[in-house]
């Protein structure tokens, strides 16, 4: 049986793009489940939840109950941290310390690259301290987040793969540098959390966004260090708007909620997103 997921981010009102994606993924499989990826405390409210729901089912969608929360979810995670305790270190740097860092030693920005330090990996300057540096900035109260040693991990899993669309792929793990998976008030990161629920919904096929696909390679090490199931997976283009941007939840207009308050049904979405 193929079990396939949509898991939105409840920080704003679902668009076209959501649409496509939920549609897609609900198509892909036999069973189909809803994951509230909330674990943005600081964004997340429960009335785009409930918007959620209502969007979704108004595009003739169903789902497995219960539906998953994530910020319910922070045990589960920290358990999975800690089976990494081993292959992490805290990091106390800011973007600005790693930016500088990068620009002393002459380095150029790696630009394009997506892995959420803009335009720049991290050098690893935090993974050189001793344990008695890292606790006495800790007990000090200094922010910190809980990084990956990548190099470390990738050597005690070795070679890995992923399979997108019946395809083998390498995995390469240094895609995103020593990736942040946690940090000082939370236990988890999307990284972190993604492997953990995908495993534990069972979710077999992953469908989502081509500009998700470099996530692929950080997830398939988290999955191969934790002994997680691997799934498939399956990225699909996105909808852009005709400026060839993506959509995004602050453009109004293209909410499913005003879409539908202006007379659309759920057969010119389908229409207007190709499906």
């Amino acid at each position: 049986m193929i079990v396939t997921r949509f898991a939105p981010s409840p920080t704003g009102l679902l668009h076209l793009g959501h649409a496509f994606a939920a549609i897609v993924a609900f198509q892909g499989g036999d069973d189909f489940v809803l994951r509230i990826e909330d674990i943005d405390s600081a964004r997340s409210r429960d009335h785009f939840i409930e918007a959620i729901f209502l969007d979704l089912k108004w595009l003739g969608l169903s789902w497995d109950e219960p539906v998953l929360r994530q910020s319910a979810r922070m045990d589960a995670y920290r358990a999975a941290l800690d089976q990494l305790e081993d292959l992490t270190y805290p990091c106390f740097c800011t973007r600005a310390d790693i930016a500088r860092e990068i620009a002393g030693a002459g380095d150029a920005p790696h630009a394009g690259v997506p892995h959420g330090n803009k335009g720049f990996l991290y050098p690893g300057t935090c993974r050189t301290l001793t344990a008695g540096e890292r606790q006495a900035r800790m007990a000090a109260g200094e922010p910190y987040a809980i990084r990956l040693d990548v190099a470390a991990a990738a050597a005690l899993t070795g070679p890995l793969t992923f399979l997108e669309h019946s395809r083998r792929y390498a995995v390469h793990p240094g895609l995103f540098g020593d990736v942040v998976i946690a940090r000082k008030d939370l236990p988890t990161s999307y990284h972190l959390s993604v492997v953990v629920d995908d495993a534990r919904q069972g979710v077999n096929l992953v469908t989502r966004g081509e500009d998700l696909l470099p996530a692929t390679h950080v997830q398939r090490l988290l999955q191969a260090l934790l002994a997680l199931p691997e799934p498939q997976y399956a990225h699909h283009r996105l909808i852009l708007d005709e400026d060839g941007r993506k959509f995004s939840k602050r453009n109004a207009a293209v909410t499913l909620k005003a879409l539908r308050e202006a007379g659309a049904t759920p057969a010119d979405i389908r229409a207007r997103i190709g499906l």
